[in-house]
């Protein structure tokens, strides 16, 4: 199993994220299987634990706990998340990290994140009357909590003002990354950001929800051409392994043939090539179908609404591909005035374009797919509505 040095800890570069676990067909996770897939894990190498409040219903935590319990404490590395990210009417992290620690059966978390810090929730992790960053600090110091971090979806702006925020408290950071977001959603940008103030980079999504891991024939041909023997989802962990800020790449497996699939490729030690990254970077453009902006800025000089036109079609171009709820999410701290629905299609923008882009008609269909998106409290009140329903039913395990 190929490792990674953090701190002085020996790190699984592959890590066993628990949002997407295996479940019964009432929608309750299936323990046995977890339980094998973890015992699999644990005898291949494989030591870090991911999971977080929210998933499943709240019942992730008390699955992966109850797993792990069967192996000494000190083979293996626990992560969870505190929600500041999800909508609420007050913010206690007291009381979810005693929660946490009970339902997981631990004393301590090995590593322990603020969940999804992005341009909605950044004010929440902010805001002292809440208190979240100063609490988990004093959990550092009191040993409950062996690493702080945090996960991200923003925008790298965001990213840049709450390690501004933050300071030094923040010891990695893990984010969306892959061969596809590298240009799609300038995940390049955060990377580099991260790199460059020291900071370790935890990967979630390197398949992208298994969009990577399922080409079309004639992309999974031009693959098989040069590796006969590896999987999409192969190729696209070796990508990432080959960039060295990546300290840990977390793979939410939801069976049997994911894991020893994904242990293969993490314990073969055959490093992809720069022609391999050639090609993976060639599909990827192939896939994005994405308009051309150059971000020039040109066209914003001339916009009666003042509106950030390369955002926008960035947005537009990511939302295209398959991530609107992403955007949508992005986009609840954006205000009116400078939304897509904003534009005034004046047609001053599409003019001046280098790129002859029709920025209106690509802001208009934005806007289209915002509204047909969910925002971030309907997504909230879905899963909370989900839970409730689950406890009904038990333990959700």
């Amino acid at each position: 199993m190929e490792t990674s040095n953090f701190k002085g800890l020996s790190l699984s570069r592959l890590g066993f994220g628990t949002m997407r676990l295996p479940v019964n067909e009432d929608g309750t996770i299936n323990q046995a299987a977890v339980e094998e897939m973890t015992a699999y894990a644990m005898a291949h190498g494989v030591n870090y634990f991911d999971t977080a409040y929210p998933y499943h219903g709240g019942n992730s935590e008390i699955s992966i706990g109850r797993a792990l319990s069967r192996y000494p404490r000190d083979t293996w590395y626990l992560a969870s998340k505190y929600p500041g990210h999800q909508i609420a009417a007050s913010y206690d992290p007291a009381h979810v990290f005693e929660d946490q620690l009970k339902k997981c059966g631990v004393e301590y978390f090995d590593f322990y994140l603020l969940h999804n810090v992005y341009e909605n929730s950044i004010a929440t992790y902010q805001e002292p009357r809440w208190g979240i960053l100063d609490y988990f600090k004093e959990q550092v110091k009191k040993g409950r909590i062996r690493h702080l971090g945090f996960s991200s979806h923003a925008r790298p702006d965001t990213l840049e003002k709450f390690l501004d925020f933050t300071g030094d408290d923040m010891e990695f950071c893990q984010i969306q990354l892959n061969y596809l977001d590298w240009t799609l959603q300038d995940a390049k940008s955060k990377y580099d950001l991260l790199t460059q103030r020291g900071i370790p980079v935890w990967v979630m999504e390197p398949v992208r929800g298994g969009r990577l891991a399922s080409l079309s024939d004639e992309d999974t041909g031009k693959l098989k051409s040069l590796r006969p023997e590896e999987s999409a989802a192969s190729w696209a962990f070796r990508w990432l392994m080959n960039l060295p800020g990546v300290k840990m790449v977390l793979s939410g497996m939801s069976n049997m043939a994911q894991m020893e699939d994904n242990v293969r490729t993490f314990s073969a030690g055959a490093p992809q090539t720069e022609q391999e990254s050639a090609l993976l970077m060639e599909l990827a453009d192939s896939m994005k179908n994405a308009l051309p902006c150059t971000r020039c800025r040109y066209c914003c000089d001339g916009c009666p609404q003042g509106l950030d036109i390369p955002m926008l079609i960035h947005a537009y171009n990511d939302a295209k591909f398959g991530s609107s709820s992403t955007v949508a999410m992005q986009f609840d701290a954006l205000s009116e005035d400078k939304r897509p629905e904003a534009c005034v299609k004046c047609g001053a923008c599409a003019a001046i374009c280098p790129q002859n882009i029709d920025i209106p008609t690509a802001l208009e269909e934005l806007a289209g797919i915002l509204d047909r998106t969910p925002s971030w409290a309907q997504v909230c009140r879905q899963r909370d509505e989900a839970a409730r329903k689950l406890k009904e039913q038990g333990s959700g395990i």
